[in-house]
């Protein structure tokens, strides 16, 4: 997994195991981050997959995932780890959105996540598995649950009238940007 966030393991493990796919984080491998400087989701993904089967010789699983508020101009996007800044973490992150979010209402306050999944079986690969997924709800007015990570106790869930926090990981896996995502590609190996 080319990747060092321990949520985004745990969920991709979750969603992998039932396939009989066992997840390594690329740290079990010493692999250096790669840098999210591109403008998409899908060429930050695309990064992240290259640099770890570069450094690991073995096929690797990214994904570049964020929200995105289009009241907002379509921020967080795909600086959502790093929205309040590069040490910010999930707290100054959700703090900041709430801020920008002050005074929206109704339709303002809808958002989506996005979820950008490849597999690239080599660093090479000329023809990377690619699957993409987006999630819609809105941003509550406060948090909300203890589950998740990043922006769930924030992203309220109207048809089930809970953040996505509350939900149970079974719940989440099922019904969440990645969780599509993921089903997506794996229908395509």
């Amino acid at each position: 997994m080319a990747s060092g966030n321990a949520g985004k393991l745990e969920e991709f493990s979750g969603l992998l195991e039932p396939l009989g796919y066992v997840l390594k984080p690329q740290a079990h491998w010493n692999v250096p981050e790669a840098p999210e400087d591109a403008p998409t989701f899908l060429e930050n993904a695309l990064i992240k997959a290259r640099n770890a089967s570069l450094h690991t010789g073995l096929a690797s699983l990214a994904d570049d995932s964020g929200l995105v508020v289009p009241a907002l101009g379509g921020e967080p996007g795909i600086f959502s780890a790093r929205y309040a800044g590069a040490d910010g973490g999930d707290q100054a992150n959700n703090r900041k959105l709430l801020s920008a979010m002050e005074g929206l209402e109704g339709a303002a306050r809808s958002a989506y996540f996005h979820c950008v999944t490849v597999l690239m079986r080599s660093a090479d690969d000329p023809v990377p598995l690619v699957a993409c997924a987006s999630w819609h709800g809105e941003i509550a007015l406060s948090e909300s649950g203890s589950g998740g990570f990043g922006y769930d106790p924030l992203f309220w869930l109207p048809e089930l009238a809970c953040t996505s926090a509350q939900l149970s990981r079974e719940e989440k896996s099922r019904l969440s940007h990645r969780g599509q995502s993921v089903r997506k590609l794996m229908s395509l190996v």
